[in-house]
């Protein structure tokens, strides 16, 4: 099961104590929502507006809205909601928002943003809008970059909880663990495509670079 927040989603107490019959591993922190709104700005310097994607269902997707609303103003850049309930809304969403200048976009972590992730890369580079992920596998679609947790990193640590588990220890007292390693992806032929010039210093910080 793939959860993004379990104690706001009721699986866990806690993450140092999850207290029921379910532990395992976060795919990301919520200051890393933060990052994402730095990181448009440091791509884009001209982005003044950013549409954030977000599914306003769940605990995740209003915690991830409610930290980038928080940097916005030390970056410069004002933030609008835009749904995922369908493809009809996100394509409704996305146009409306385009119609003005110095926009990106930032697609936040959910079920929803995977599931529409292909819509949703066609329709930054439609709207010519920068935007940033939070998988590898957006800009390895097409996405221009991403920024989030090693998911492989993340599978062979769980595997030591399997064995532990296997073993006899209680998935109640075995704490639910955040990421301890992030990377950064990013693709050149989208970025030429929108006339983008990834700075070097950003350059230097990817982990793997599409060319």
């Amino acid at each position: 099961m793939n959860v993004a927040d379990p104690v706001g989603a009721g699986y866990a107490e806690s993450l140092a104590r999850p207290g029921g019959n379910a532990t395992g591993f976060v795919s990301f922190e919520y200051n890393l929502s933060g990052k994402w709104l730095e990181l448009l700005k440091q791509i884009a310097p001209n982005v003044t507006r950013a549409g954030i994607l977000r599914d306003p269902t769940i605990s995740s997707g209003i915690g991830q809205f409610a930290v980038i609303q928080s940097v916005a103003p030390s970056v410069g850049v004002d933030v609008s909601p835009i749904g995922l309930r369908d493809s009809g809304e996100i394509e409704r969403g996305i146009a409306a928002f385009a119609r003005f200048a110095n926009g990106g976009l930032i697609a936040t972590a959910s079920a929803a943003t995977v599931f529409h992730r292909d819509l949703i890369i066609k329709l930054a580079a439609r709207h010519r809008l920068p935007a940033v992920y939070s998988r590898r596998v957006y800009v390895t679609s097409g996405g221009l970059i991403s920024y989030g947790s090693d998911i492989l990193d993340q599978f062979r640590r769980a595997a030591g909880y399997v064995d532990r588990i296997l073993k006899g220890e209680k998935p109640a007292e075995m704490p639910v663990q955040v990421p301890t390693k992030y990377e950064m992806v990013i693709n050149l032929k989208t970025a030429k495509a929108l006339d983008l010039t990834i700075p070097p210093s950003v350059l230097a910080r990817a982990d793997n670079v599409i060319e």
